[in-house]
């Protein structure tokens, strides 16, 4: 078996491994964050449950990069309308932080992986570019965030690593035939039909 092969089957083992102990964690801080606490006492516990959801969608990230990387994911695509996955995925966000608009068109992508990687794009986006917020113009199946900085533009292509949920954003749309690409400050994601 190739060393690179490998390697990502350890990463996806350590991410299943990693699973049973975080679940303790969250499972024990949502119990806590139920009963009745003084502060800063209360505030810790929901700063801990903040952090095993975070934990959680990381491991999430890492494990899907290593799936695709070792030839071993098998997505599960279901017709889903692109601007309804954009809104879906902006939701998951801040308010205020992803504006959403144009018309969409059926795509057959996995849903709750895309969803979660368009909404790593924007907060890439939002965070690499020094924006509050970022726009999403969705025509058909191609999806257009805009600004993008010059600096922001590798690290949202997954080219520059510095974030993890932008690198698997882009490894998942290009493992599904899409791509992803940086034009005139904008990054163009074209979904696959």
């Amino acid at each position: 078996m190739p060393d690179d092969k490998r390697f990502a089957q350890l990463v996806s083992l350590a991410c299943h491994d990693l699973r049973t102990p975080l679940a303790t964690v969250f499972g024990f801080a949502r119990t806590l964050a139920r009963t009745e606490m003084e502060p800063p006492t209360d505030r810790y516990v929901e700063m801990i449950e903040a952090a095993s959801v975070q934990l959680g969608d990381l491991l999430d990230e890492l494990s899907l990069v290593a799936r695709i990387h070792s030839g071993r994911y098998e997505p599960r695509l279901v017709p889903v309308d692109s601007l309804e996955l954009a809104r879906a995925a902006a939701a998951r966000l801040d308010d205020g932080r992803v504006e959403v608009t144009g018309r969409g068109a059926t795509v057959r992508v996995p849903e709750d992986e895309m969803r979660r990687a368009l909404s790593q794009l924007s907060r890439a986006a939002s965070r690499h570019g020094g924006f509050d917020s970022v726009a999403v113009e969705v025509e058909g199946g191609t999806l257009t965030f805009s600004p993008v900085t010059r600096a922001s533009g590798p690290v949202l292509l997954g080219e520059e690593l510095r974030d993890l949920g932008a690198v698997a954003a882009t490894e998942l749309i290009r493992a599904l035939g899409g791509s992803v690409e940086v034009v005139d400050e904008r990054l163009v994601v074209r979904l696959p039909h």
